[in-house]
């Protein structure tokens, strides 16, 4: 699948609060089109140079709006991570006490919900990342190989230091989240075997199924094959807990 389409899909498939915040490919695509179809006579000229100084200024408008999305959505997880713990600590202090079993159990039913829906919001962020990061570098090979300019080196250098690239955080929390799953909501052997799991989601949409999808696309993108190389993100490695295990069994293709 050509990658204009697997964005477009990915977009699709994402929450609708994301969907216009993805890397604007389609109008680098044809702002890249417009500059290497011009005749080599006017290679030079002032309409040729503004046309690609124009293309180096959506580039950079396009990681400024990339970098804001995704430090606000990490702002916004590292709260809801602090709140999550404490609504655990709270409830496991109530525990054994005179609290009513059945709210309880309620409250712990709401509380491994909004777990998920949280641990599949980071990985639909990683995959924010790496979808955005491979559309660059996607745009600038084109742009090196179409008008032999020199763009795709200095430009990825600056992508890899960028906050929208920089995904050590949200990695953290994810795990954490799979190591709070597993701990307090073991899943019976049973359930495994037969990869019973619940849907989960939010705001309407299929948070579970966008997670499945996320990672599906990570794998794909982070494969290594004949045309990998030093621009390309590293083979995808996911931990081997029961969350994951849960999406690898719900999936129609193996995760690795």
């Amino acid at each position: 699948m050509k990658f204009g389409k697997r964005l477009k899909q990915q977009i699709q498939e994402s929450l609708p609060g994301w969907r216009d915040k993805f890397l604007s490919y389609k109008d680098l695509k044809q702002l890249l089109n417009l500059i290497s179809s011009a005749p080599p006579v006017l290679s030079g000229s002032v309409e040729y140079v503004r046309a690609e100084s124009e293309f180096v200024v959506l580039l950079n408008k396009e990681i400024d709006k990339l970098n804001s999305f995704f430090m606000e959505k990490e702002e916004d997880f590292i709260i809801r991570h602090k709140e999550l713990q404490q609504r655990i600590q709270r409830m496991i202090a109530k525990s054994g006490s005179e609290a009513s079993e059945i709210d309880y159990k309620a409250e712990m039913r709401k509380i491994r919900k909004d777990i998920v829906d949280f641990h599949g919001e980071m990985v639909l962020l990683i995959n924010y990342s790496n979808v955005n990061y491979t559309g660059l570098a996607k745009i600038l090979k084109k742009y090196d190989k179409r008008t032999g300019g020199l763009l795709r080196l200095p430009f990825i250098q600056k992508v890899l230091q960028q906050p929208f690239f920089t995904t050590d955080l949200i990695s953290k929390l994810i795990k954490e989240c799979e190591i709070t799953i597993d701990s307090l909501f073991p899943a019976p052997a049973e359930k495994k075997a037969r990869g019973e799991i619940e849907a989960i989601t939010v705001a309407g949409e299929g948070i579970f199924r966008n997670t499945v999808a996320a990672l599906l696309t990570m794998q794909e993108i982070r494969r290594g094959s004949s045309t990998y190389s030093h621009f390309s993100l590293p083979p995808l490695n996911l931990p081997d807990t029961d969350v994951v295990k849960s999406l690898q069994l719900s999936s129609p293709i193996p995760i690795p």
